[in-house]
């Protein structure tokens, strides 16, 4: 039998041919029991690397002849990007069978998935691209019947990993003659590879196969790639006494998450290597996972997966949140995963509660990246059956006057379910901490940032007394409250915040991990608004360092940290450097998301700025109007956001001359600002600089003193003596002084605040 315990025979070394056909040999790349495979290049027209693989010499018996005849005209009818292309085969000299294929330069699927550190979504996903290949194959008529994960390589294309599936050398036909010459299998070798064979291959004949076959080896080597660990492993038994316990269907094989539990030290280690701890992957496993491997790895072949499509398409199903296939279908369980599949566009924790509740708000503010590795639905009964009957509750409208028209706005859902999350969940602090979070979340995307403080706060105190005080959950409250509060104008409390979420994040999942890299960017946000621009170009550096390391990289975070560093260089009027950085990041974003995604918005405006600041503002004012359309069609008129754009599309037309527009522009921004922020915060004097210069303009001179008098007042309290911002209000203040016959005052503004530097 082919095996990878298989001694190699004890023929003297052969020297190594120059050429073999057209090809000159490179290396040797391996050696099994049937052949051996080279690396060599095509001397003909196409010059080109192959895997050149030839009978090894003292095998050629017949019965190995006809398998190399039988691989070569399998491969030969696939036609797949997941399955290693076939571009000649002959025979040598001497009659040695050899064919010229694709060469794979990629690692084993488990290997690639570990040294990149692939979280658990992120294999399944590969995986699903190995079964479509599979599928590809079995369509054909061919089953692999070795599969398993070096025979499975995976390369990167453009950033994307590529599975390709190689070596049908023992392939057999489905009901097609591949070849004229006999094709068997001698009694008592079953071919294949023992940890990854099927039952019914490990029967002493091993010709009762079908597709199913390469199912249940698509169930080890998933098995594998979730668990790192195989679910019978042959190491330590005798090759037959495995055999003969595998054939006969009467190993107990653990679930994957049994198995993992059986872990012990190795734990940390494998959920490490899935970007996760142990606890989080545990939870991952149980459930869904478990039902659709061991129903892969079923004995009986007829309760496996009929297809590999099949297979592949219950992963689909999980990874969407629907019911899967291979898991009774109970009423409960409908009903979670109904609840756990209409939280799309949610910034949330792993309690899918108010996914229905804040989806669109969260979605339409950008923010779902935030928190989006709080992914996971509460995963006991007795949460799920809190988390329904809260749902329940929530949405209830049974007096009519309960609600207008019984259209119940973001806002009235969030302050009900704020209010019955602490009188229902009382005995599920931790559903309640998680509903607590997501609620203050989406309080602070609609930009009401006092109650998001108030609702965070409380799930901070929850989640530290439930989970300890370093658990990574605690690190997002604490991010998610810094933000809250420094948005809101206290960036001295805000710090704090935001340098504990990091201290935790960094402990417990270590200084690379994509989590860490978003507490990083945190902070870099925080001291950006602090004008510690060095710290800020630094910080943003080592988070934009970590998306970039990983892979594949999660292109919202790398939009991100783009976005975020092109504002440091904003901020250090280096605009060529911010251009090219968000162009880069824009570019990014519309690829994944589409030109007319919400997430865009905030990248679109930035560029518009950067425009702005370079004096090319006709070049800034179409970025700034799809911004504003974006946020008309998906925020509050009276979120911050919609005042941030209003405020750059009137400065656009005032620079235009466009007085009109911009007065009526920055009125509006006003407004919002003056409901929303609190009160004296710096973005208030920005509005109120801006309309007192169009005011000027216009000649209104009365109005624009009143406007600049209270932009000065605030700037003067919010900014340190010096700043720029403070500086161009009095130089602005002082010409209009001047302008209105009254140099006597401006002179003494000027010394003023010359002398408070």
């Amino acid at each position: 039998m082919t095996s990878e315990t298989e001694q190699r025979s004890s023929e003297p070394e052969l020297r190594q041919p120059e050429h073999i056909g057209p090809y000159r040999i490179v290396r040797v790349l391996g050696e099994g029991g049937m052949g051996i495979v080279y690396e060599a290049v095509d001397t003909g027209p196409v010059r080109r690397h192959v895997a050149l693989k030839i009978v090894r010499v003292g095998l050629n018996s017949r019965e190995v002849k006809a398998r190399f005849e039988a691989e070569r005209q399998a491969l030969a009818l696939m036609d797949h990007t997941g399955i290693a292309k076939v571009f000649q085969a002959g025979e040598t000299p001497s009659g040695e069978p050899f064919f010229a294929m694709e060469l794979v330069k990629g690692l084993p699927i488990t290997d690639y998935c570990d040294s990149n550190r692939l979280s658990t979504k992120q294999r399944l996903e590969l995986f699903v691209d190995v079964c479509h290949a599979v599928q590809h194959a079995h369509q054909k008529g061919v089953i692999h019947r070795d599969l398993k994960p070096s025979n499975i390589l995976v390369t990167e294309q453009d950033g994307k990993a590529c599975p390709k599936v190689i070596d049908f050398g023992i392939a057999k036909a489905l009901g097609l003659d591949l070849t004229e010459k006999t094709f068997a299998t001698q009694t008592g070798q079953p071919l294949g590879t023992a940890a990854y064979m099927s039952p019914e291959q490990a029967e002493s004949s091993g010709v009762d196969v079908d597709t199913r076959t390469d199912i249940y080896s698509l169930g080890v080597i998933l098995y594998s790639l979730l668990v790192g660990s195989l679910p019978i492993d042959p190491t330590g038994l005798p090759i037959h006494a495995f055999m003969f316990r595998l054939a006969s269907r009467s190993s107990d094989t653990p679930r994957p998450s049994e198995r993992f539990t059986s872990l012990g030290q190795y734990r940390q280690g494998i959920a490490m290597a899935r970007r996760t701890d142990p606890d989080h992957l545990q939870r991952d496993l149980k459930g869904d996972l478990d039902w659709i491997v061991m129903k892969a790895l079923e004995p009986q072949r007829a309760l496996r997966y009929e297809t590999a499509t099949g297979f592949a398409t219950d992963i689909e199903r999980y990874l969407s949140d629907k019911p899967i296939i291979a898991r009774p279908p109970t009423a409960m369980y409908r009903l979670r995963k109904f609840v756990r599949r209409h939280r799309a566009g949610v910034a949330a924790t792993s309690a899918a509660v108010l996914a229905l509740v804040v989806g669109a708000v969260l979605a339409g503010a950008g923010l779902i990246r935030a928190t989006r590795a709080e992914r996971v639905a509460a995963n006991e009964a007795a949460a799920a059956q809190q988390v329904s009957d809260f749902l329940v509750n929530l949405f209830r409208v049974s007096d009519p006057g309960e609600a207008r028209g019984n259209a119940i706005t973001a806002r009235e859902l969030l302050d009900r379910g704020a209010e019955k999350s602490i009188t229902d969940l009382g005995r599920q602090p931790e559903v309640q901490s998680r509903m607590m979070h997501t609620i203050g979340t989406a309080y602070a995307a609609l930009g009401l940032y006092e109650k998001a403080r108030g609702q965070l706060e409380r799930a901070l105190e929850t989640r530290q007394r439930v989970l300890g005080p370093n658990h990574p959950d605690v690190a997002d409250t604490e991010l998610a409250l810094g933000g809250s509060i420094a948005r809101h104008g206290d960036l001295e409390k805000a710090e704090a915040h935001y340098v504990r979420a990091l201290a935790i994040t960094e402990k417990a999942l270590g200084p690379d991990a994509p989590r860490t890299g978003r507490m990083i960017a945190g902070l870099a946000a925080l001291r950006l608004r602090q004008r510690r621009l060095p710290e800020a170009e630094s910080l943003y550096k080592r988070s934009l360092a970590i998306a970039e390391g990983q892979s594949p990289s999660d292109p919202d975070d790398l939009a991100a940290d783009l976005a975020n560093l092109s504002s440091v260089y904003v901020a250090q009027q280096r605009y060529p450097e911010a251009e090219q950085t968000l162009r880069r990041g824009l570019a990014i974003q519309e690829r994944n998301l589409g030109r007319d995604h919400p997430d865009l918005a905030s990248m679109m405006s930035n560029l518009g700025a950067v425009y702005w600041y370079q004096d090319r503002y006709a070049d800034a004012l179409p970025l700034y109007e799809r911004t504003r359309a974006i946020y008309e069609r998906t925020l509050d008129p009276m979120h911050p956001n919609m005042a941030s754009i209003l405020n750059n599309l009137a400065e656009t037309y005032a620079e235009l001359r466009q007085y009109p527009q911009a007065d009526s522009l920055f009125r509006r921004a006003l407004t919002i600002k003056e409901e929303r922020l609190a009160r004296g915060h710096p973005s208030i004097g920005t509005t109120l600089h801006g309309l007192a210069g169009v005011l000027r303009e216009q000649g209104r001179f009365p109005e624009a003193e009143r406007a600049y008098r209270r932009a000065l007042d605030i700037r003067a309290r919010a900014l340190k003596p010096g700043d720029a911002e403070l500086v161009e209000t009095v130089n602005d203040y002082g010409a209009l002084l001047r302008a209105t016959g009254r140099a006597g005052e401006a002179n003494a503004l000027s010394r003023q605040y010359s002398a408070a530097r």
